[in-house]
């Protein structure tokens, strides 16, 4: 759903990689938008350029935060966008 899922739309010579689109209007500008679909699209991206590794890398970071209970309020957390995504980037780095 929106916030968790990525998306790859791949052409002959060109990749789109996006979060699934959808709109939430009550959250803009309050920093609890949930990074994750972007993350994720990202990783499909490193996947499509053939850059395995590092895109297991973030996954694997991704999941460690979630784990930890660091999420957004969508998730059920209480975390702001920031905080989560500063946490994964965080854990990436631990695992360099």
């Amino acid at each position: 759903g929106l916030g968790v899922a990525p998306s790859a739309n791949i052409g002959e010579k060109t990749g789109i990689f996006e979060p699934v689109h959808g709109s939430a209007p009550r959250i803009a500008g309050k920093n609890i938008a949930n990074p994750t679909a972007m993350i994720l699209s990202t990783t499909l991206m490193l996947k499509h350029l053939n850059q395995r590794k590092q895109a297991t890398l973030i996954e694997k970071a991704l999941k460690k935060t979630l784990k930890k209970g660091i999420k957004t309020p969508d998730l059920g957390g209480k975390h702001t966008t920031t905080q989560v995504a500063q946490k994964i980037r965080e854990q990436v780095e631990e695992y360099l």
